[in-house]
């Protein structure tokens, strides 16, 4: 029989972790309101609303009440879109053997980017004033923006993931 580690793979690699992740995140477009804050922005806004309508009636100017309820209509429907599109998010995973970008709009539609971890690098914009402002993965012939909707801190620090991941997996070959 055959002493040693029966798991250890010869060259020094284990298969069964090559596809476990090296890095993972999952990105969100920052949401400034949540339910409660959306109606309290809408009560506010909707008394106002009335007390200004009610004041312009009075001062015989009725067709500005109409134009405050269309306005309060408009900023329902904006803030309703708004927070619909705010449940979209991307997943960035890198293994030993793929980059996977996946982008899942707010309507569920998934889409996906594979590619392999040794030739995929990272492209940066930065401004000196405004930080990180576009974030790139780039594979030979192809690119795709990364946390597009991330504030430029957060899309620093993904950025040091992304760098620290794809060096790790880099190192390991």
């Amino acid at each position: 029989m055959a002493s040693g580690n029966l798991s250890a793979h010869p060259d020094g690699l284990d298969p069964d972790s090559m596809d476990r992740p090296v890095f993972s995140a999952t990105i969100r477009p920052h949401q400034s309101l949540g339910r409660r804050g959306f109606r309290v922005v809408m009560a506010g806004c909707c008394l106002v609303s009335v007390a200004t309508s009610i004041w312009c009636i009075r001062m015989g100017f009725w067709p500005v009440a109409g134009f405050f309820g269309i306005d309060m209509l408009a900023l329902y429907a904006a803030l309703k879109v708004s927070a619909r599109r705010g449940r979209s998010f991307e997943e960035v995973m890198i293994s030993q053997i793929e980059v996977l970008l996946a982008r899942v709009s707010h309507r569920g539609e998934r889409r996906e980017w594979r590619f392999n971890p040794l030739w995929t690098k990272i492209a940066k914009v930065e401004d000196e004033e405004y930080g990180l402002q576009r974030l790139t993965l780039v594979s030979r012939r192809q690119a795709v923006l990364v946390a597009r909707d991330a504030s430029p801190d957060e899309r620093a620090r993904i950025a040091q993931g992304l760098d620290r991941a794809l060096a790790f997996v880099k190192k390991g070959y």
